[in-house]
This record gives C-alpha cells, sequence and structure tokens, in this order.
C-alpha cells in the first residue's frame, strides 16, 4: 500500500511493452553520451584537442550539469506526468546533439555537449520509478538490469557508428542523425500514461519537502549508503575509460575504425551478458541466501578484478586482452540491476525518483567526474614528463582505484535486509497517519 502522497493505479497491462520502450529510449541515451568518446580519434585532432581538453568535453562539462539538474529532475519526477517529462527530456537532448555535430572547437563543442546533459538527466530517475511501479519486488533487479541494457547495447552501438559509418558520413553526420532519431522517439513517449494519480485535494509536495526525505532515507540507511559508495567507486575507471579509443590507438598500434568495430562488437555481446546475468542472478541471490543483491557483486569484483588488472598490463596479441575488454564490459553491466534495484527498495515511496537521481548524481559527478577529468590531466602530466605510455599507466590507475567498491558492496550486501525491515516500518506509519 502506498502512502498518501503517492497512490498507484493497478497496472491495466503486462509491464513489458513500457520496459521495451524505456530500453530503447536508454540505449539511444548512451549512444548520445557515448558518440564523442567513440568519436575520440576523428574529433580530437580535427577540433586540435589536447587531451584536458577532451576529458572536460567526456567529463566535467557534461557530469556538471548533468547530475546537478538530475537531482532536481528526480524530485520534478515524483511530482508530475513522467510520461511527459521524459518526452520533453528526450527531445532537449537530441536538438542539442545535433547542434554538437556542427562545432567548431572546444568552445562551440562543450556548450551544446554541457547543456545535453539536463535533458538527458530526467531520463533514468523517471523511468526506473515507474518501473518500480509496475514490477513486483522480485522482479525488480531484472526489470532494472534490463532497463540498463542501454549501457552496453549504447556504447557498443556508438563504437560501430564509428567504426563503420564514421569513415562513409563523417561524424557530424551521425550527430545529426542521432538528433532525428531522438526526436521520434520523444513523440512516442508523450503517448505513455503514468500509473501514479494523486488526489485532486492533496498538495504537492514542494523540492524542500523532497529533499528532507533524501536526506532522512540516506542517514538512515548504511546500506544504501555503502551501495552508492561501491557505484561511484566503480565509475572512477569508467569515467577513465573514456580514453581507451585513444589508448587503443596510440599504445597498443590499433587502426582507429577496426578497433572500434572490435570493441563495439564485444561491448554489446559483453554487456548484454552481464546485464542479464546481473538482473536474474540478483533477484535469485537476493532470495537464496541472507544478504542483498550488492554482496553478488562483491564475489563478481574479488573474481574479475585480476582479468581486468592484467589487461592493462598485457600486449595487444595476448588472448587476456580481449578477455579483458569482454569482461571489463560485463562487469559494468552486471552492477546496474543489482544496485539500482537496491536503491529502489531501500528508498522511501513517495520520493523514488529523487533519491535514484542523488544515486545517479554521485555516480557521475564524483564517479565519472573525478575519473575522466583527473585521467586526462595525469595524461597530459605523464606526456610532458616524457613517459612512453601515458595512457596505460592512468588506466591501470583507475582500474586498481575502482576496487574500492569491493569492500563497500560487502557492507552492502550485509546491512540490507535490516535496512529494509527498518524502512518498511517507515513507510508503513507513514501510510497510516
Amino acid at each position: 500500500m502506498a502512502d498518501d502522497a503517492t497512490r498507484l493505479k493497478a497496472p491495466g497491462k503486462a509491464p513489458w511493452g513500457l520496459l521495451s520502450l524505456l530500453i530503447l529510449i536508454n540505449i539511444l541515451n548512451f549512444v548520445d553520451r557515448q558518440l564523442l568518446p567513440s568519436f575520440a580519434n576523428f574529433i580530437k585532432p580535427e577540433l586540435g584537442l589536447t587531451d584536458t581538453q577532451f576529458g572536460l568535453l567526456t567529463g566535467l562539462f557534461f557530469i556538471i550539469f548533468y547530475a546537478v539538474a538530475g537531482l532536481f529532475m528526480g524530485m520534478l519526477a515524483d511530482m508530475t506526468h513522467r510520461g511527459r517529462l521524459i518526452a520533453g527530456a528526450i527531445a532537449v537532448w537530441s536538438l542539442l546533439t545535433a547542434a554538437s555535430g556542427a562545432a567548431k572547437g572546444f568552445v562551440t563543442m562543450a556548450i551544446p555537449r554541457a547543456l545535453v546533459g539536463i535533458g538527458e538527466s530526467a531520463l533514468t530517475p523517471a523511468a526506473l520509478s515507474l518501473l518500480a511501479e509496475r514490477f513486483p519486488p522480485r522482479q525488480l533487479g531484472l526489470a532494472a538490469g534490463l532497463y540498463y541494457l542501454g549501457v552496453p547495447i549504447g556504447a557498443g552501438a556508438s563504437l560501430l557508428v564509428a567504426g563503420y559509418l564514421g569513415p562513409v558520413l563523417g561524424w557530424r553526420n551521425c550527430f545529426y542523425l542521432l538528433g532525428l532519431a531522438g526526436l521520434t522517439l520523444a513523440a512516442v513517449m508523450l503517448f505513455v500514461r503514468d500509473p501514479r494519480t494523486r488526489p485532486i485535494h492533496h498538495k504537492q509536495p514542494g523540492l524542500g519537502a523532497q529533499l528532507k526525505v533524501l536526506h532522512g532515507a540516506i542517514k538512515a540507511s548504511p546500506a544504501l549508503i555503502a551501495t552508492m559508495a561501491g557505484g561511484v567507486a566503480i565509475h572512477f575507471a569508467v569515467g577513465a575509460a573514456s580514453f581507451d579509443q585513444l589508448w587503443f590507438v596510440q599504445e597498443r598500434g590499433f587502426e582507429r575504425a577496426e578497433i572500434a568495430k572490435i570493441t563495439g562488437l564485444l561491448t554489446v555481446v559483453g554487456g548484454v551478458a552481464g546485464n542479464v546475468f546481473g538482473g536474474f542472478a540478483g533477484d535469485w541471490w537476493q532470495r537464496r541466501f541472507g544478504s542483498g543483491r550488492p554482496m553478488l557483486l562483491f564475489w563478481m569484483m574479488l573474481a574479475l578484478s585480476p582479468f581486468l588488472l592484467a589487461f592493462r598490463i598485457v600486449s595487444a596479441d595476448s588472448p587476456l586482452f580481449y578477455v579483458g575488454v569482454a569482461l571489463g564490459v560485463f562487469q559494468l553491466a552486471a552492477f546496474y540491476g543489482p544496485t539500482f534495484s537496491t536503491v529502489q527498495e531501500l528508498a522511501p515511496i513517495s520520493a523514488r525518483a529523487t533519491v535514484t537521481a542523488f544515486y545517479v548524481l554521485c555516480l557521475n559527478a564524483i564517479g565519472l567526474g573525478v575519473g575522466v577529468t583527473a585521467a586526462g590531466w595525469m595524461v597530459d602530466l605523464l606526456r610532458k614528463a616524457g613517459h612512453a605510455e601515458p595512457y596505460s599507466v592512468a588506466l591501470l590507475t583507475f582500474t586498481i582505484l575502482s576496487s574500492l567498491a569491493i569492500p563497500a558492496f560487502f557492507l552492502a550486501g550485509h546491512w540490507f535486509h535490516r535496512d529494509k525491515a527498518r524502512l518498511a516500518l517507515v513507510d508503513g506509519v507513514q501510510t497510516i497517519h
């Protein structure tokens, strides 16, 4: 039973159609987000960018707007029609993506790429809160994992676009086409109904009230804090990986279009496997054992870490190199379902989108922001010092740093059921009053 602030319609249709549409939109979202790193070997020399500037474009400039706006978008999603909010967001980021294709230098690329983050920030908080109201708790990890198929398929598709269409159409035309595709999906999203209804006499909560609920939810749940901390640590390496395509070409000797094709295919295959595994296995783990889904991630990262470290050290002709590419994507993709469903279950019903938005803010502003910005700065510093392989050193450093997620997920899994039981009591009291 929901509280007074959030009343739900009983789902009339199976939720899989809504999930399919949101997966498609999230794929578009990540194609858009990863297109700049995927075209790094095309865009960086044409616009005359330094590694620090490239890091700012793919990291800090985008992330500041994305993360900060995302928190307000999350609160807005808890107070308004989420289908129309998502539709408007898609239209905004699609128009700005098209504008990115007309960039002539650092500044003219920075402005639209920063602002596109505002549009993209509305999607995940609204989408996951919609799914949490359509799917039962026993399937929530699977639903979140499938929604996050957008990461590997979108990232992989952006690499395939760079590898196959880039040499034919040019990177600018690819940005224009992506903007047009987004506008089409925005029109479709306008027809999606929101299962939540509010009584006419009910006073909408303000932003201040939502922030208080957010603060209370975080303060009351060590498992929620540990889950978020683990996600941030993983994203240190994800941010630094924006330089992967440059690393492949400049320090591992690949041709730029060819390695984009190879890594694009490995990203799709490894990522889809990871998303499906994380979704199914996370739900199974939570039903089967006395710990939460993040404990599964603890054991998975413990097993995969040696391979991911070796990947950054071995030569490109070693089988471990390609295994490392696939396993790195697998690990990231498997992370989404267990952690985002955990956040949904540990958030108050009336603020699920707000808490999700805060988590996304932390992942991006701290994890990705530090990873990509500091990695770009480190590469430039090492290059000036005459280091032969600056990308390798920077990427290995942030891979090691991301291992901080291992103890964080152990604690999150250990504390999950205790914190969920405590939240159930609080939500029950709020419902009665």
